[in-house]
Formats: structure tokens, C-alpha cells, sequence
């Protein structure tokens, strides 16, 4: 069976009733859905198709090949995960869903791939004749990239991810260039298989692009923030004495916005790292002096 499952391979018909055909191939009996045919086929004629276990574990064959076959990798959306047992991958058949072993996955559950997730996988049989997803390794990826150029420094992009590493994060875009996703460049580790909105920060030699999951810093400044950082750079010196400790009074009465407000803006401009708070003044810093809220 290893030699005809997840491929298209031909046989002869057989038999037929009201639903379907029956094609014989090597030995093996395969359903053919008769909705599938515009055509009435005739008993001993030649059919090829797709060959695979249908989820009721009846072999069937099929004229709507997925572009998933052994040796055959393209992506497929996840639709279910099995605790144990690894996810499920819709490649297109109607009553045929492909397994990604459990082995084959991060071994933290939270970085599996998710409903509606994509992950690029071809098929493989095992000794028992089960269908399996194999997911694509690096070469594969290398293999179907293309180089990507200095015109998409600083471009917003769409990728999926497919190998995650303690060293980053590794990706390809929808216009299949190869990309890198260092830890420091995301808030949060992506799962495998997401869909991530990315920017370009860098691209190598061999046109590999260095991505960032992080915003710019001004679409991370809005509102209050935008406000303050403004206030700041309008004041003498830069700074104001002005901090989360002082009181919700002085800074309803300076700025015109809660404590709340005032903290959370704050903390927007410490993360990106463009004020600082000291003896009790909050000032810009030097990246904070020389940002422009409007790059």
C-alpha cells in the first residue's frame, strides 16, 4: 500500500451502484464518489486519481487531488489539535483530515499551531499504512524562496512561520522570501504555523530579511502618550516634574488627564525607551531628543 497511497496512481474499474465506482488497483477495491464523474464511466475502463484511507478507514480514490501529496509539499490550514496525538491539517479532501505527529511538534503545547494556522507539509506512510503530514524542512523552504532585496527595507509584510529556535524565529513571507525573527525583535513568541504581520529591519547577502514583530515608534505613541512626548519636547530642557508618584491633583490640573491616563502614557514612552524618570523629573532621553513623532 506504501506505493499507492498519496499519490496519483491509475487502476481499472471494476464495479459500480447508485454512489459509486469501485476501481481496483493492485489487489486493493477503492470507492470513487459518482458526483465527482460528469462523464459515466464503464466497467473495465482506466481511472486515475488520488489514493488515500478515507476517515471511515474505507480506501478511496479521488479526480480532486490535493496539491499535499508524498513528495508533494504545499500548505494546509490546521483545524484541530489531539492532546497525545499531535494536529490535523485540511489539505483539501472532502472526508480526510492529515495528522502531524505529536513528535514532529514544539515540545511546549502553547507553540503548537493553532485552528487556522498554516503549515507546509507533504505525506508519508507508515509501515501500517497510515497517511501522515510531514512538515517541510529548511531546504525545502530554501528550495522554494526566493531572494529578497534592499527596495523592502522598512516594508510591512505577511509571513508564516515554520521552524522556531531558542535563536529566533524562522519564517516566509507570502511573496516567499526566506526571514529571521530575533527574540529581542517580538513581544511574544509566535506559534508555529501563525500568520504574523512583520517589518523589515535588515536584509543579508543571500537575501534572507531580519524582521521585526514590533511596531514603529511612532505607530507604538498615540494618544495620551503622543500628548506627553509632545509636552516634553516643547519644555524647557526637555523635562518636566512630572512622575508616576506625583499626584493624581497635579497631574488632572497640568495635563488634564487621570493618573491612570499619565501612567499608562508613561510607561509607553519607558518601554520605547524615550523617557527616563529621575529625582523626580520626568525628561526625554537622548533617542527621545532626537525621535520625530512624525518619522
Amino acid at each position: 500500500m506504501n506505493n499507492i497511497l498519496g499519490r496519483i496512481v491509475s487502476g481499472k474499474v471494476t464495479d459500480e451502484n447508485d454512489k459509486s465506482y469501485f476501481v481496483q488497483i493492485e489487489g486493493v477495491t477503492f470507492l470513487l464518489d459518482k458526483s465527482e464523474i460528469v462523464k459515466p464511466l464503464h466497467i473495465g475502463s482506466k481511472f486515475s486519481g488520488f489514493a488515500y484511507e478515507n476517515e471511515d478507514h474505507k480506501m478511496q480514490i479521488t479526480r480532486d487531488a490535493p496539491k499535499v501529496q508524498i513528495d508533494h509539499f504545499a500548505f494546509g490550514q490546521v483545524v484541530q489539535s489531539k492532546y497525545g496525538l499531535g494536529v490535523f491539517v485540511d489539505i483539501g479532501l472532502p472526508n480526510k483530515d492529515i495528522a502531524v505527529s505529536i513528535d514532529d511538534l514544539p515540545e511546549l503545547t502553547k507553540l503548537w499551531p493553532k485552528h487556522g494556522d498554516y503549515l507546509m507539509i507533504a505525506l508519508k506512510v507508515d509501515k501500517k499504512g497510515r497517511i501522515w503530514g510531514e512538515l517541510a524542512d529548511e531546504q525545502i523552504f530554501k528550495d522554494i524562496s526566493t531572494p529578497g532585496g534592499k527596495e523592502l527595507m522598512n516594508h510591512n509584510l505577511q509571513a508564516t512561520t515554520y521552524r522556531l529556535k531558542l535563536a529566533g524565529t524562522r519564517v516566509i513571507t507570502d511573496d516567499y522570501h526566506l526571514g529571521f525573527i530575533h527574540p529581542s525583535e517580538r513581544d511574544v513568541e509566535p506559534n508555529l504555523g501563525k500568520h504574523v504581520n512583520v517589518r523589515v529591519i535588515g536584509v543579508l547577502r543571500d537575501g534572507t530579511l531580519n524582521l521585526s514583530m514590533k511596531p514603529r515608534g511612532y505607530e507604538a505613541i498615540d494618544g495620551d502618550s503622543k500628548m506627553l512626548f509632545a509636552v516634553l519636547k516643547h519644555s524647557d530642557d526637555y523635562k518636566l516634574p512630572y512622575t508616576d508618584k506625583s499626584s493624581p491633583d497635579d497631574i488632572k490640573k497640568y495635563f488634564g488627564i487621570s493618573k491612570g491616563q499619565f501612567k499608562r502614557a508613561v510607561g509607553h514612552l519607558l518601554k520605547n525607551r524615550l523617557v527616563e524618570q529621575i529625582n523626580g523629573e520626568l525628561k526625554l532621553t537622548q533617542k527621545g531628543i532626537e525621535f520625530s513623532i512624525e518619522e
